[in-house]
């Protein structure tokens, strides 16, 4: 970057590349990376600009409010939560109450307007962009700062923009960030603020979702992660929603295969739009019925943005020199922000920056000795226990309440949460997928935190002495009271080599990544009904007699409950058979893509029964020939 560039306002995507962090931040400095390299490889990034590290500067001298926030934050305690959350206050409202200096002001105007002349809107006022912060400590190989400080969406017209632009400049002082800030060993001045302006892809009449270059909870690297849910992406970085699930296997994806190995729907009920109503930005609504009963994503959609993860992690591992698995946040426009609608664009690309520098050298293997009265279900994050006293808490305003080496309950945490998520032993919430808030701090923290029960909040009482469980599967569970469990070290360096080959017994899919990381020659046995049981939930013949049992469900209750876990198990398939025979083909599909290219030998079920034997064809599945998905497909045996 030159030195006039360093004393401009202004600068846009095509002008700044991966190296210029120091002036726009993390965030823009890779949207200017991506516009710049990644164009010509089929990415669309939607073009914006950069409002600089040393606007931000000058607009705290400009406006005499530095020296007014060294004076507020002189006695800072970031451990005394009202002390923190009083200066925060203080910070804030000292930056939205000064003027932007004229200069700087006019210059975010007229770059605003020049973006929308390129958008057809010159002079309307109605371009509609996002304005994001991007902070120049942000997404360091050590520190992600991720969600620290704010985002505005849906901002039209000048007006509109200079005000969440002096909001973006007062959200580097939230109390999360300060927080964060003195945690990491940064001084609060150390960091500066630079300002994403970015056109917004019309994701509230389509869908958005976060993806990473690697599996979130094991760091496996050999799949890509891709979370989906309706509407703006904001409700899936929060945790509003549980959004659906993908994995895709990428050394066969590379080859030109159609590897999806996962598909997961979410609860997806609420869905985040534009609104104009009482001065909101946006909103959320309820989907429609037809959007519940499908997954978000088309096949197609899935493995396009996969190839882009794949893309992406190449480019960034290549500039650095070594590997370097990315965390990216992706959008499909519903009307067309540029010629033709239906695109999928990436809005964000960071380093991921957990299993990126985790010790691979040692295992960690936690074990339940005893099981308990199961209080809350959920989705796990990381494999580990914890327990503690439950402290139910719903609100960010009654921090102050909870204490060290407790465990924190609670619809969803957003970065207002994170002063008292360090001080907790595990975290459990009502709503959220693996790429929610909740989810990325635990991991960094290294926390057990079950997402997604639902009714945590009604289940768990304050008080109550829990046990948080992440080590039984995806599925995390929450139990009454202390239960004993042990943790196994196993340093693997100091395993012995054998002359016989270590073969591995697996039945649960959901495992099979973690349990791939020991050492080991292949997978001995995958016995068909252990997937069934722990992947798929149904006996085949309920789905067989599917028809039959929905007849004889308006007679009998019991049955007329075994419909409905049926319909609320498989209600993105019309067709029961086909669900079983895709679910079955993904699990075997996640336990070979995990001990690819050893090879893993299946066992077929002992069902006596032809009809069975039709629905499943036969299928064996092999590694080193296809994805099982597509050879079912095709009508070819995979043997």
């Amino acid at each position: 970057m030159s030195s006039a560039s360093q004393n401009k306002f202004i600068l846009w995507f095509k002008e700044i590349g991966i190296n210029d962090v120091p002036l726009v931040g993390g965030k823009n400095a890779s949207l200017g990376e991506m516009y710049q390299k990644l164009y010509d490889k089929g990415i669309n990034v939607p073009n914006g600009f950069a409002i600089t590290s040393h606007a931000y500067r000058y607009f705290l001298k400009e406006a005499g409010v530095e020296d007014k926030i060294k004076e507020i934050l002189q006695d800072l305690d970031t451990h005394d939560l009202n002390n923190l959350m009083t200066k925060g206050r203080k910070v804030r409202e000292t930056i939205t109450d000064a003027k932007l200096p004229d200069d700087l002001a006019q210059s975010i105007s007229e770059a605003y307007d020049e973006l929308a002349e390129e958008f057809g809107q010159k002079g309307t006022d109605n371009l509609d962009v996002a304005v994001r912060s991007s902070a120049t400590a942000e997404d360091l190989p050590d520190a992600s700062f991720a969600g620290q400080q704010d985002t505005y969406l849906n901002i039209k017209g000048s007006r509109g923009v200079l005000t969440a632009c002096k909001k973006c400049f007062a959200s580097l002082f939230t109390n999360r960030a300060i927080s964060y800030r003195h945690d990491k060993g940064f001084g609060q001045f150390d960091v500066a603020l630079s300002i994403t302006i970015q056109k917004m892809v019309r994701s509230d009449s389509a869908y958005s979702g976060v993806m990473f270059s690697i599996d979130t909870e094991t760091g496996f690297k050999d799949a890509v992660f891709i979370s989906a849910a309706y509407g703006l992406g904001e409700n899936v970085v929060q945790g509003a929603v549980n959004p659906d699930e993908y994995y895709v296997f990428k050394p066969t994806l590379k080859q030109g295969k159609r590897a999806i190995i996962s598909r997961k729907k979410g609860d997806r009920d609420i869905k985040m739009v534009y609104s104009i109503e009482d001065n909101s930005t946006i909103k959320n609504i309820a989907t429609s019925l037809e959007e519940r009963h499908r997954y978000v994503l088309e096949d197609d959609e899935i493995l396009e943005l996969a190839r882009w993860a794949c893309l992406i992690e190449e480019h960034y591992s290549k500039e650095a020199g070594y590997f370097k698995p990315m965390d990216i946040e992706w959008a499909k426009d519903g009307d067309g922000i540029h010629v033709g609608s239906g695109k999928l664009f990436i809005v964000q690309a960071r380093p991921e920056t957990i299993h990126s520098r985790r010790d691979t050298s040692t295992y960690e293997d936690y074990h339940m000795l005893e099981k308990g009265k199961i209080l809350a279900t959920g989705t796990s994050v990381g494999s580990k226990v914890g327990q503690g006293v439950a402290n139910v808490i719903l609100s960010p305003l009654d921090i102050e309440k909870f204490h060290p080496e407790q465990v924190l309950v609670t619809n969803m945490t957003d970065p207002d949460w994170e002063p008292i998520m360090k001080m907790a032993s595990a975290i459990v919430t009502n709503k959220g997928g693996r790429t929610c808030h909740a989810a990325i701090i635990s991991r960094e923290l290294g926390i057990p935190c079950v997402i997604g029960t639902g009714n945590a909040d009604e289940a768990i009482k304050t008080g109550q002495d829990v046990t948080v469980s992440c080590c039984e599967g995806e599925t995390g569970y929450v139990y009454d009271g202390l239960l004993n469990y042990e943790v196994e070290t196993i340093d693997l360096k100091q395993v012995p080599k054998t002359k016989t080959k270590i073969m591995m017994n697996v039945g649960m899919p959901e495992k099979a990544f973690s349990q791939a990381m020991l050492p080991n020659d292949g997978v001995g046995l995958a016995r068909e009904e252990f997937i069934i049981n722990a992947h798929i939930g149904i006996h085949p013949f309920a789905l067989l007699e599917y028809d039959k049992l929905k007849q004889r469900a308006a007679k009998d209750h019991k049955i007329a409950g075994v419909v409905y876990k049926i319909d609320e198990i498989t209600s993105t398939y019309k067709d029961k058979k086909r669900f079983f025979i895709d679910k079955l083909a993904e699990g075997i599909s996640r336990i070979a893509a995990a001990f690819y290219p050893k090879g893993v030998i299946v066992r077929l079920s002992d069902f006596k029964s032809n009809e069975y034997e039709n629905l499943l064809g036969g299928y064996l599945y092999e590694p080193a020939e296809s994805n099982p998905h597509d050879r079912m497909e095709r009508g070819l045996p995979l043997l």
